[in-house]
């Protein structure tokens, strides 16, 4: 095998976010020479056309590897410090992968909104990658970075401020302007059908904790239901992505050491606004069940240039203990599921890469492998705004 050549491999590139993720890299790093990546998927014609589509760098190579080639993505790993992955479902075209960059000691980054698979990867992977210290991050997209970083980062300024941090986080999507990506769809179809065949999986999909290990925490609110939010004026509905994010908040609790606290209580939904408009969106919201059916985005499939450039997300977090409250945002620029996913994926995969981390080998969540040096990332190179609103 070659010896390590890359910072990034960016595999899947042929992919619509795959495509975003190179061309985000070309714009923002393409004249960095200290910057070293590569495009990564199974088709070489197809490779050969994004790199000339984008205008890469013919110092920009490509690597074939197949997702169930076991030597093709030995020799892909092998050359390369991070590898980026965009090829999902991941429980149908990530194991390999997986294995071959946990074996080899080499970080690993995804997109992963599976809490099924990503419990099974943490059961077998994450000791042995504490040894090879193969860092694996999943789930650097838009699932979960804004939430799990809006949470380490007003559980950051409760602790500076008030000497700990608080027990209790609300978030309250308030708004947000984009698309669900069709690997999103295809992720959540895949999971759907996989627990109809195994209760086990289905367990997991209920469990707020199933990725925190042994930990078993305090009931959470109940997040099914729309309700009227009377402090915030405005009508709350169930958010699609609370089911993966939840997950990942409290595994990056666990991994922290119960930073947040072991009674720590998290709840996520989507603002809909006030009175009778509010309430009935609110009621649409709950009942939409498009990603799961025949009408939901394909994987491939995406927005237009221009859909992407004038998308938009702003969350809320209200960090609560007795009467004290602080509130932070977390937004960005760019449609969530595409624009801004890629960048945030990118930036976490150099972060790894460059950055000077104290992160041990292991499976992970976005906070406690990257923390404040992927929030400074975010915030400098990526769109993304990080605010204290109050306290």
């Amino acid at each position: 095998m070659e010896l390590t050549q890359f910072d990034v491999v960016i595999y899947g590139a042929t992919g619509y976010t795959g495509q975003l993720v190179a061309q985000y890299m070309h714009e923002q790093y393409g004249a960095n020479e200290e910057i070293s990546w590569a495009i990564a998927g199974r088709n070489a014609t197809k490779l050969e056309a994004v790199k000339a589509e984008l205008g890469l760098a013919d110092s920009i190579p490509i690597i074939v590897a197949d997702s169930d080639d076991k030597q093709a993505l030995e020799e892909m790993v092998a050359r390369t410090k991070v590898v980026l992955t965009t090829v999902g479902p991941y429980q149908l075209y990530g194991n390999t992968l997986i294995e071959t960059c946990v074996a080899l000691g080499k970080d690993y980054v995804d997109l992963c909104g599976e809490p099924a698979w990503m419990r099974q990867q943490i059961d077998a992977y994450h000791e042995q990658a504490h040894i090879t210290g193969a860092r694996i991050v999943f789930s650097c997209g838009f699932d979960s970075i804004p939430f799990d970083l809006g949470v380490f980062f007003i559980q950051e300024h409760a602790q500076q401020f008030s000497g700990k941090a608080f027990p209790r986080v609300k978030c309250r999507v308030r708004a947000m302007n984009g698309k669900f990506s069709g690997g999103t769809a295809a992720s959540l179809q895949a999971t759907m059908q996989a627990a109809m065949q195994d209760k086990t999986i289905l367990s997991y999909l209920r469990d707020p904790f199933s990725l925190a290990g042994d930990f078993i925490g305090p009931e959470q609110p109940p997040a099914d239901k729309p309700y009227l939010d009377e402090a915030l004026n405005s009508w709350a509905a169930p958010f699609i992505m609370a089911t993966i994010n939840t997950k990942n908040i409290h595994r990056s609790n666990a991994l922290l050491d119960h930073l947040y606290g072991k009674n720590f209580i998290y709840d996520e939904m989507i603002l809909t606004g006030p009175g009778d408009k509010g309430e009935a969106l609110a009621n649409f919201v709950a009942n939409d069940k498009s990603l799961a059916g025949d009408t939901a985005p394909k994987p491939g499939e995406g927005p237009t240039q221009e859909e992407r450039e004038n998308g938009s997300y702003d969350i809320m977090f209200i960090a609560e203990n007795g009467d004290k409250q602080y509130i932070a945002s977390v937004s960005g620029e760019l449609d969530p599921g595409y624009g801004s996913t890629s960048r945030m994926i990118a930036e976490s995969a150099l972060c790894l890469a460059k950055d000077d981390l104290a992160t041990l080998g292991g499976v992970y969540t976005p906070a406690p492998a990257m923390g404040l040096a992927l929030i400074e990332r975010l915030t400098h190179n990526a769109g993304l705004r990080f605010t204290i609103e109050k306290g």
